[in-house]
């Protein structure tokens, strides 16, 4: 299975933020589209990426408003990043090795989506799920 293929269930809609927004911002945004992350991008361009893991850190380094802390000062700005014809166990081994949850899919320079953890594992369970009725329907089916 592709990256491509959980993009086309999924959708290729990514929640975006402005490198000159606040945190609190980011606060509100991961609420309100319940979400884990947001792509720091500006005209189009991507920049970083904003986590509830920067956020936590934040907090915990910080001693002021979120309010007063701007994005640009707490966005991972190296981006460790998938395609979309990368194989999902190709994908999900980089998520590994970096203990990353969220990585943006970067096709030609642009963004064409993202992709959790949760989806990775979502569709290896599908997969898993369809391979093992089907290898129990064979076995069922020639059990004489």
């Amino acid at each position: 299975m592709r990256v491509y293929e959980i993009i086309q269930r999924k959708g290729k809609a990514v929640h975006q933020i402005l490198p000159s927004a606040n945190l609190a911002d980011v606060v509100n945004r991961l609420v309100d589209f319940n979400c884990g992350s947001l792509v720091v991008s500006e005209e189009e361009k991507v920049l970083g990426i904003i986590t509830e893991r920067d956020i936590l850190r934040t907090i915990n380094s910080e001693r002021q408003s979120l309010s007063h802390l701007l994005v640009r000062d707490f966005m991972t700005q190296n981006l460790i990043t998938g395609q979309s014809d990368e194989e999902v166990s190709v994908l999900m081994g980089k998520m590994t090795l970096h203990r990353i949850r969220h990585m943006p899919i970067i096709d030609d320079g642009k963004l064409a989506g993202m992709i959790s953890i949760g989806d990775l594992v979502k569709a290896q369970f599908e997969s898993l799920s369809c391979e093992n009725h089907q290898l129990m329907s064979y076995i069922h089916g020639h059990v004489t």
